[in-house]
């Protein structure tokens, strides 16, 4: 069914035109097995639809060739950082396997018409600056320095201030600067997402929360990663959090035994986009590429598209 849909000429991905059903950040998806269609109806809240899980990552090879890159003037990337690195890793991630780009809004799978990731950052380095959210866009076929470009460009602006920050500080202090509007607001756009979607300004450029996954580097504070909760506000069906380096004990090529350094992921799932078999593959191939970075920095062989169906 999906070479039936039409198509947005001159747009190179997310172009399929909108049909009936559809919303404003998403088009509607019938999935493969009937029984995601119910699924939603039963667990109709995202805390509902929580799965955790951890993944223990090594990091020497990820680590050398960061230092590489920063090194190598002609690749443009002085600041490359490991969170960089992962983010790129989830674009890659996402262009193999579109479904992990999906989202539940009025108890209807969708998949997102488009491709964003949400992260804090300080604003300065001292303990009482404030943090802000940034949330950069990207294409599924990017290599690490076209994510490395973007996540830049949207951070610009936002460090070495404790007062304006981005559009979405701004939107916030606004609002909360009025109290009595805070509640009304958002019951508002908590309807809109439970139907045709939120307007793409507020959506897009404003909250952090209608995003395709949201990160945390907690690890920078020196602290273990922890698990997340989804939000049910938004469209946020993925959280991910990084913890600190610590060593692990494994097994050389002699079969003797050394310790390694290694960071832990932990993931927060909203079960309800996809079947466990999926999402298994999916962070498998995510592994993959925090454990083999250099793939990075060519462009994806293939970029797959949503079925839709």
């Amino acid at each position: 069914m999906a070479k039936q849909l039409k198509r947005v000429k001159n747009k190179k991905f997310f172009n399929y035109k909108k049909r009936r059903g559809d919303r404003t950040d998403g088009w509607r998806v019938h999935a493969d097995d009937p029984l995601f269609d119910v699924i939603p109806h039963v667990m109709p809240m995202r805390c509902d639809a929580q799965v955790f899980f951890e993944e223990e990552i090594e990091i020497e090879a990820m680590d050398k060739f960061m230092r590489s890159v920063r090194r190598d003037s002609s690749l443009g990337m002085p600041q490359l950082s490991r969170m960089i690195i992962l983010l790129a890793a989830l674009v890659r991630t996402a262009a193999r396997y579109p479904k992990v780009n999906r989202f539940v809004g009025g108890r209807k799978i969708y998949a997102r018409n488009h491709l964003c990731i949400s992260f804090n950052i300080k604003r300065s380095m001292h303990i009482d600056a404030p943090e802000t959210v940034v949330k950069p866009f990207f294409d599924p076929d990017f290599n690490l320095k076209e994510v490395y470009d973007a996540v830049m460009k949207a951070a610009e602006g936002t460090k070495g201030t404790d007062v304006e920050g981005g559009a979405m500080d701004k939107f916030v202090g606004s609002i909360t600067a009025k109290p009595w509007l805070i509640r009304p607001l958002v019951n508002i756009f908590t309807r809109m997402d439970k139907k045709k979607g939120t307007p793409k300004w507020f959506h897009r450029d404003l909250s952090p929360f209608h995003t395709s996954c949201f990160v945390t580097d907690i690890g920078s504070l020196g602290i273990g990663s922890v698990y997340h909760h989804i939000y049910n506000f938004g469209t946020t069906s993925l959280f991910a959090s990084m913890g600190k380096i610590h060593k692990k004990l494994v097994l050389d090529d002699n079969g003797d035994p050394k310790n390694v350094n290694a960071i832990t992921m932990r993931y927060v799932a909203d079960e309800r986009i996809s079947d466990g078999f999926y999402m298994a593959k999916t962070v498998r191939y995510l592994n993959h590429l925090l454990a083999h970075p250099e793939v990075l920095l060519d462009k994806p062989a293939e970029v797959l598209e949503d079925t839709l169906r």
